[in-house]
C-alpha cells in the first residue's frame, strides 16, 4: 500500500513534520512498540486504528515523550526529541495533545483552563490571551460556557474545551488519543465535527480512534497496528475497501459486521 500523504500533504515537502525510525518500547516483559517506522507530513491527517492492546496509544504518547522509548529515533520538525526538561517543555508547547479524559483543572473556569498555557508557559499578556481564548471557545461552540467550571459542562463540551486549550498554544502538531472513547454516543459527533474542521483547516494530526467513520472521511492515511507493529497503511479507500494483509482484512471484516 502507499505511504504517501493525501489531500492535506504537500508533494514538495522536503522534511516530514514527524519521523519515527525503528522505535521500540517495553513495559517490563511486554513489548508495546516493535521497530515502528512512521513519517507524517505537514498538514497530513493520520488516523491510527487497530485492536485493543496493539500499541496505538503508546505510539501517540511517545511522540511528545510522555513515554520514553527504549530504542530508535523520533524527530519533530527535523529535531530529535530532547532529554532536557526545559527543551522538552518547549517541544510540548508545540505539540498539542488531547486525551480520552479531558484533564481540565476542575477548580478553574473553562476560560481560565484555556488561558493557562499561553500566560504561564509563553508569558503572554492576559488581555491578548483572553481574546484568543474566547475566539477559540467560540469556534468550538463554547462561547457561552467560558465562565463555567468544567463539572458544569457535558463530556462533549469538556473535550471541546480541551481541544481549545491545546490549540491556543498554536501547535505544529495535534495528537488525539481516543478523544471520544469516554463520551456518550450523542456527544461523540460534536467532538468529531470539531476535529474534522481542524483537519480541513490544514492542521497536522495523528489520531488514535475507534471511530471508523472519522477515519474514512477525515484521514489522509490510515495506519493499522497490531501487536505493537504497523502492519499496513494506506488511504482510507485502500484500507477499508481492499486491505492487503490478512490481519487487516480480519479487522475490517469485524468492523463491517458491527
Amino acid at each position: 500500500m502507499t505511504t504517501s500523504g493525501g489531500a492535506h500533504g504537500r508533494e514538495d515537502e522536503p522534511v516530514p513534520l514527524v519521523v519515527l525510525e525503528r522505535v521500540n518500547k517495553w513495559y517490563g516483559e511486554l513489548q508495546a512498540l516493535r521497530d515502528v517506522n512512521l513519517s507524517v507530513r505537514r498538514g497530513e491527517v493520520v488516523v491510527v486504528v487497530g485492536p485493543s492492546g496493539s500499541g496505538k496509544s503508546t505510539l501517540c504518547r511517545v511522540v511528545n515523550r510522555l513515554e520514553p522509548i527504549d530504542s530508535g529515533d523520533i524527530r519533530i520538525d527535523g529535531t530529535p526529541l530532547p532529554e532536557d526538561p526545559r527543551a522538552l517543555a518547549r517541544l510540548r508547547a508545540e505539540v498539542g495533545m488531547v486525551f480520552q479524559s479531558y484533564n481540565l483543572f476542575q477548580h478553574k473556569t473553562v476560560l481560565e483552563n484555556v488561558m493557562l498555557g499561553p500566560v504561564r508557559v509563553r508569558g503572554l499578556g492576559h488581555a491578548e490571551v483572553e481574546r484568543s481564548a474566547r475566539d477559540l471557545l467560540g469556534r468550538m461552540g463554547l462561547a457561552d460556557q467560558a465562565d463555567k467550571l468544567p463539572r458544569m459542562l457535558s463530556g462533549g463540551q469538556q473535550q471541546r474545551a480541551a481541544i481549545a486549550r491545546a490549540l491556543i498554544m498554536q501547535p505544529k502538531l495535534m495528537l488525539f488519543d481516543e478523544p471520544t472513547s469516554a463520551l456518550d454516543p450523542e456527544m461523540i459527533k460534536e467532538v468529531l465535527d470539531a476535529m474534522t474542521d481542524l483537519a480541513r483547516g490544514g492542521m497536522t494530526m495523528v489520531v488514535v480512534t475507534h471511530e471508523m467513520g472519522f477515519a474514512r472521511t477525515a484521514a489522509d492515511r490510515v495506519v493499522f497496528m497490531a501487536d505493537g507493529s504497523i502492519v499496513e497503511e494506506g488511504s482510507p479507500e485502500e484500507f477499508f475497501e481492499k486491505p492487503s494483509t490478512e490481519r487487516a482484512q480480519s479487522f475490517v471484516a469485524t468492523i463491517l459486521r458491527h
